[in-house]
């Protein structure tokens, strides 16, 4: 399956931050106001722990770059490149483990959003722009323990003591040196509407570059 007319573009954007800036908010906002407009979370591409008891799981380090299967990532992004569907895995946070698949058909501009996006360098090269979403630590934390608790089953008691022990040195270590990587750097602490300008414009020049 295929989107637009034949040998339309399809832009592959990489968007990157640290924990709770508001990546997935900002990346859903853009859906919403744009039909070109496509969310691939980088979540999805955890590898699957179905191999390992359940008790084992638990101890993992979940934030940092290796907790992620970059061949199947790179693969799929491929695909859409050439504007293909995918195959996008469905990964539990309850279990660790994927538990199927669901049909991912792109649209002219795909947003891959996650912590590690700007990471990978044969990842890096794949995107047609990259963005890093940023917001003050205490206001990435509030986001972080909301999310968790509501959506993924977690305490508030397990969540930060996950941020203690990995989530915050990951961040440090790996996911804030990727800033230098964008091209476009925004901070989400505020009404979604300002964050939308700088990276709606940044889609808009990508199409007219392109359509000339």
């Amino acid at each position: 399956m295929t989107v637009g007319p034949p040998g339309s573009k399809v832009f592959l954007v990489g968007t990157a931050g640290g924990p709770g800036p508001g990546k997935t908010t900002l990346c859903r906002a853009l859906t919403e106001r744009s039909p070109d407009v496509s969310v691939l979370d980088l979540d999805a591409y955890y590898l699957d722990r179905s191999h390992l008891r359940p008790g084992d799981r638990a101890h993992l380090n979940f934030d940092e770059p290796a907790a992620f299967d970059t061949g199947l990532l790179a693969e799929h992004l491929g695909c859409l490149a050439r504007g293909e569907a995918i195959a996008k895995p469905v990964y539990s946070f309850v279990s660790h483990t994927r538990v199927g698949t669901e049909p991912f058909v792109p649209r002219r501009f795909v947003l891959v959003e996650g912590l590690f996006s700007l990471w990978w360098e044969d990842v890096r090269r794949l995107w047609d722009l990259t963005v890093y979403v940023d917001a003050a630590v205490d206001l990435r934390l509030d986001r972080r323990v909301r999310r968790d608790v509501a959506s993924r089953g977690r305490t508030v008691e397990s969540v930060m003591a996950q941020y203690a022990e990995t989530v915050r040195p990951m961040h440090e270590r790996y996911v804030e040196p990727t800033r230098r990587h964008a091209r476009v750097v925004l901070s989400n602490e505020g009404a979604i509407e300002a964050a939308l300008i700088p990276i709606t414009e940044a889609l808009r020049r990508l199409a007219i570059r392109t359509d000339g």
